[in-house]
């Protein structure tokens, strides 16, 4: 009943038609303009609720941090403080921003919830000191010829310990540097063997609660300080073209102590055996150490590491087995460095009846060392009173010459000298980098200290790091400078002088995290790992920093509760698919001591199961964001392990 005139009826599928309205094509063109307007209007509330959206969770992303790191820090150093570690900035709080999926997908797709958090128990009070690849238990199954015994022998995985390791009863955190340079608890290394065995060469005296180390050693009974003047009275020690050191056979660590108020930084080490605590005592004071020994496998540094390296009575034979051990000292060595040796057989004449040892083996000894020395091409730079010092060539074009005469040792073949992972000592001279005069510094020449560490290593410049340019080191050195500035406003405790002493760096590259705290009271033991792309722990080194490889599939050469701080860039994507999760994070709780400071950055994704595993461990520990903000896939981990110990004898 609709007459001809009248509209007809609309529908999403009967539009009118323009023969049927006197208006239709002023209708037709409005609906165009309808739809254009509709369509704007829809666009600009999406993008005014995207916008909303995203400030929404900027700002829970923002107090997230603060309110996650706020929690770490109040919550897990009640002994060091009663304030919040936290700027005024991050005093907002809000709930938390949670990461974790709830729910996973099960067999036939049906949807699981997450497993529980495996609950780590503490180990057996036995464990307290546990060493998994310097075990002594382990080690009597080796070879005994060359100390290989005490070299490193890790564990097989169905052996790995499932357990935390027990602090002592009465642990306390060690004496801020530099007090604990002369300091240490006794609750803490409770050894009073050296105390016994050391007492006439004054190493460490024991006084109630706690050890004192007068900086006695066996060939300085005028302690360490005057002995290291007496070394700077025949080289210069001042002008910073010494910087990095290695002391072997170390003792506990006073040469390497008080090298560190010249701004010399030495490595010490020794073997664990019968003195068991001594790189323990070493680290306990705050000085850089390892447990180690020259046997059959090179040192775990690269080549020319060292500008000094230093034996104090170490008891190493340097002239038996074809002078292998002084082979392996001149590979670390820097050219033009030193190497400073007192004690047996140096000054023999005047101590060997107190070395209880006759003059014609003492005098055999110091000529066999003589004659490996000269045949590395060393210069015998001064021997006086109980000191002698050799200085290492600046490149072999002279030694070529000489060396036509005498090939022995002969000169290694074309090999890479900084690989040092469990590599056999070879008895060849390693051969220096090529120069086209006698005047040139193999390798490149070094600024002195402190110039070296921002100046552009030489193994960068001249191109021998795979796919690490001038270029690379300027944005690297960069990128750590923020980083580190973000890590601090993030913990402010990382800039609280004398709250931490011992770090760590898992992964390195090419050192720019320890580059940025150089200025702060603390070292920093830089690890390239054996497995990573590109070995850059020879850069490392020409800036003046000191570091080591390792295999973080194993067990560290140190003992428990060592660092104070461990910092990990993407390790845990570097060891996906190689060794467990699990078992790198015990090794870092093993390590780490009671309320020290984890930082971990990784994709987030990773970071999650980093974090369901630390629960177990007993960690407080937070994601918060990248310092390039929330968008970033890249998160961090900041956790502190609890103080906890083991029962006294009464509890157990």
């Amino acid at each position: 009943m609709a007459g001809s005139n009248q509209t007809p009826y609309y529908t999403p599928t009967s539009k009118p038609s323009s023969t049927t309205h006197p208006f239709s094509s002023w209708k037709k063109l409005n609906l165009y303009y309808s739809l254009a307007a509709i369509t704007f209007l829809c666009c600009a509330c999406y993008y005014a609720g995207y916008l909303q959206h995203s400030n929404s969770i900027a700002l829970r992303l923002t107090t997230t941090t603060t309110s996650n790191i706020a929690s770490v820090t109040t919550n897990c150093f009640p002994s060091q403080n009663t304030t919040s570690p936290l700027s005024s900035s991050s005093s907002s709080s809000s709930s938390q921003l949670d990461f974790t999926s709830h729910h996973s997908a099960g067999e036939n797709g049906a949807v699981a919830p997450d497993d529980t958090v495996k609950i780590h128990p503490p180990c057996d009070i036995k464990y307290s000191e546990y060493t998994p690849c310097e075990d002594p238990k382990r080690s009597l199954k080796f070879n005994r010829d060359r100390l290989i015994y005490r070299e490193r022998h890790c564990p097989e995985q169905s052996e790995f310990l499932k357990c935390r390791i027990p602090a002592p009863y009465g642990y306390k955190n060690p004496f801020k540097w530099p007090l604990s340079r002369d300091l240490a608890w006794y609750a803490n290394v409770p050894h009073k063997e050296l105390t016994v065995e050391k007492a006439v060469q004054n190493w460490i005296r024991f006084e109630g609660d706690r050890f004192r180390f007068p900086g006695g050693g066996t060939m300085f009974p005028n302690g360490a300080d005057a002995y290291i003047d007496d070394i700077g009275k025949l080289i210069n020690l001042k002008d910073g073209s010494i910087r990095t050191a290695i002391d072997t056979g170390c003792g506990v660590a006073s040469w390497g102590a008080y090298l560190l108020s010249r701004n010399i930084l030495a490595i010490s080490f020794a073997p664990r055996d019968t003195h068991e605590a001594q790189v323990q005592f070493a680290l306990e004071r705050g000085v850089p150490a390892l447990i180690g020994v020259i046997a059959s496998k090179r040192l775990p540094y690269p080549s020319r590491a060292f500008d000094m390296a230093h034996c104090s009575r170490c008891l190493i034979p340097w002239g038996e087995y074809d002078g292998t051990y002084l082979i392996e000292v001149d590979r670390v060595l820097r050219p033009g460095g030193y190497w400073i040796l007192s004690g047996p057989p140096i000054r023999w004449r005047k101590y060997w009846k107190g070395w209880e040892r006759t003059r014609a083996d003492l005098n055999a000894e110091q000529t066999k060392i003589e004659k490996v020395a000269r045949s590395l091409c060393w210069k015998k730079f001064v021997e006086k009173d109980d000191i002698a010092i050799w200085q290492k060539p600046y490149n072999h074009l002279h030694c070529k010459e000489l060396r036509k005469a005498s090939k022995n040792p002969p000169m290694c073949p074309a090999q890479d000298p900084d690989r040092a992972w469990y590599t056999e000592i070879e008895t060849c001279l390693t051969p220096l980098p090529e120069v086209s005069s006698e005047e040139n510094v193999a390798g490149g020449q070094l600024e002195k200290w402190p110039k070296r560490l921002h100046a552009i290593p030489p193994r960068i410049s001249r191109g021998t790091v795979n796919g690490v340019t001038s270029d690379t080191f300027k944005k690297d050195s960069q990128l750590w400078k923020r980083r580190v500035s973000y890590y601090k406003t993030v913990n402010n405790q990382l800039g609280q002088l004398g709250r931490y002493r011992n770090m760590l760096d898992m992964n390195a590259y090419l050192g720019g995290f320890a580059a940025n705290l150089v200025d702060d009271p603390v070292w920093v033991m830089n690890i390239v790992p054996a497995e990573a792309k590109v070995n850059t722990l020879g850069v490392i080194y020409e800036r003046g920093l000191i570091g080591t490889y390792q295999s973080w599939c194993e067990a560290m050469s140190t003992y428990p509760r060592t660092y104070d701080v461990i910092h990990a860039d993407a390790v845990l994507t570097l060891y996906k698919d190689r060794c467990e999760m699990e078992d790198i994070l015990l090794e870092m709780d093993r390590i780490l001591r009671p309320e020290g400071s984890v930082i971990m950055r990784d994709d987030v994704d990773t970071l999650i199961k980093v974090k369901r595993i630390t629960d177990g461990l007993n960690w407080d520990s937070q994601i918060v964001d990248h310092e390039d903000g929330p968008l970033e896939r890249e998160k961090l981990l900041f956790a502190v392990k609890t103080y906890w110990t083991a029962p006294s004898s009464k509890e157990s």
